[in-house]
């Protein structure tokens, strides 16, 4: 769903910018979040990727920004290494970020991101403007076997079309749609 009809407003934001003002404007009233998600194909097989189910005790708020309550509703669904920006930080930097973190890989070099932008109401917001994602897709080979991590309980390359999209987590299933892997559902 795009934004509700309203006045023309660019992404130029400032911090403290009062609502439709000329020039700048505020972050959306029901927020945005820049997302980098790291989608590595298992060599040989571009339906399987990486995918893991996170461990509970880990350092998740560190590492991905998902807090206890987060992590709870998490639970045992898939999910791809991702994660939010950092502040100021640049698409490329956060994903060897997530390689070095989460993975346990140090990256050679990086494709270039599929980048992708959504706008959806959130269940129960009563926000003027919906929530609104920015995200940076990057597509790859992943290693010939699934690397180890403390983060995850599983890791393993899983073939996306065989996957129910109420088995992933945080709108992993519809990111995976978006560079052309559909789920079941």
């Amino acid at each position: 769903m795009g934004p509700r009809a309203m006045t023309r407003r660019f992404a130029r934001m400032q911090s403290g910018a009062p609502p439709y003002r000329t020039g700048f404007t505020g972050v959306p009233s029901d927020g945005m979040c820049l997302n980098v998600f790291l989608v590595l194909q298992k060599p040989g097989d571009a339906e399987r990727v990486l995918l893991g189910r996170v461990a509970p005790d880990s350092r998740w708020e560190e590492a991905g920004g998902l807090d206890s309550s987060r992590l709870e509703r998490v639970g045992t669904r898939w999910m791809l290494p991702s994660s939010q920006l950092l502040l100021l930080e640049s698409p490329d930097a956060a994903a060897g970020r997530l390689l070095r973190e989460q993975l346990g890989i140090n990256p050679d070099t990086l494709p270039a991101p599929e980048v992708f932008s959504e706008t959806y109401l959130r269940p129960g917001s009563e926000s003027a403007d919906p929530h609104w994602d920015l995200h940076f897709v990057y597509l790859m080979p992943g290693p010939a076997s699934p690397p180890r991590s403390p983060l995850w309980t599983d890791l393993e390359y899983t073939s996306v079309p065989t996957i129910p999209r109420a088995e992933f987590a945080r709108g992993h299933g519809d990111v995976l749609e978006l560079v052309g892997l559909r789920p079941i559902g």
